[in-house]
């Protein structure tokens, strides 16, 4: 590899001819460990997320935004899949992590609460269920007018889990699978509907209003959901922080209390 004398060293022909291979292999090393190092510290990598469509709504539209601003390094791909779909994203490691509802609620999962809302009733301000002067209950919703959920979405499937005993729920009745398919009916002013109060979209659609529903009040719980045995990377941690920061710190809409602590 090398010709010595007393004065100097000098690579050999064949070393010469090795030196730009060697130098490509050291670079890469170097280059590698760079990434590996970047990663462990949280300055570069990607995230993936599943989030129910009122999260991103009202939390992570406001929490990415300042987790970019100290890792901009980072990539985030969020995806707002039907609710079936989420806890199985988690467990197959596809994700780093969902925020949404439980559904099937999987023994292989882990669920930490974040924020719980409940559910009421949303229809056009002229419609007599939104004039009543006294609490709107269950009783008061008729099987006429009703758009509902279908079964494979968080609010389809929690009310057929939970309200299973509200009879309007048997019976013939439109159903969507959004709630921007939904607002856009609802905003005829001939119909109603019944969505936990995260998913109400009020500002965009004044002329709607949502009442809480009572006997029996009903609420969901949104959670965090994880596999246990597979730990968060440093940077899905740190966008975790920040979004439990902007929860705690972030007004709450009628009907949503904290439960992250």
């Amino acid at each position: 590899m090398f010709d010595r004398t007393t004065r100097r060293v000098a690579l050999t022909e064949h070393a010469e001819r090795f030196r730009a291979e060697a130098e490509k292999v050291v670079n890469g090393f170097d280059s590698s460990v760079y990434d590996l190092m970047a990663l462990s510290q949280g300055s570069r990598g990607h995230i993936r997320i599943v989030a129910a469509a009122s999260v991103i709504n009202h939390f992570l539209v406001r929490a990415i935004p300042r987790f970019r601003e100290s890792y901009p390094g980072i990539t985030i791909s969020l995806r707002n899949p039907v609710a079936r779909q989420a806890e199985r994203l988690v467990l197959e490691g596809e994700v780093d992590f969902a925020i949404d509802s439980k559904y099937q609620g999987h023994e292989g999962l882990d669920y930490t609460p974040l924020v719980a809302d409940c559910y009421g009733v949303v229809c056009h301000r002229d419609l007599p269920l939104a004039q009543l002067e006294r609490p709107v209950c269950w009783a008061d919703l008729t099987p006429e007018q009703y758009v509902g959920f279908s079964a494979d979405t968080g609010i389809g499937h929690f009310l057929r889990s939970h309200a299973g005993n509200w009879p309007v729920l048997g019976g013939q009745h439109d159903e969507v699978e959004s709630t921007s398919s939904l607002f856009a009916m609802l905003s005829m002013g001939k119909q109603y509907s019944v969505l936990p109060a995260l998913a109400n979209k009020g500002r965009e659609y004044p002329d709607l209003v949502f009442r809480e529903l009572h006997e029996p009040l009903l609420s969901r719980e949104i959670c965090v959901i994880t596999r246990p045995l597979r730990s968060l990377s440093p940077s899905a941690q740190r966008l975790l922080g920040i979004l439990l920061e902007q929860i705690r710190g972030q007004a709450m809409p009628a009907g949503v209390s904290v439960q992250a602590t």
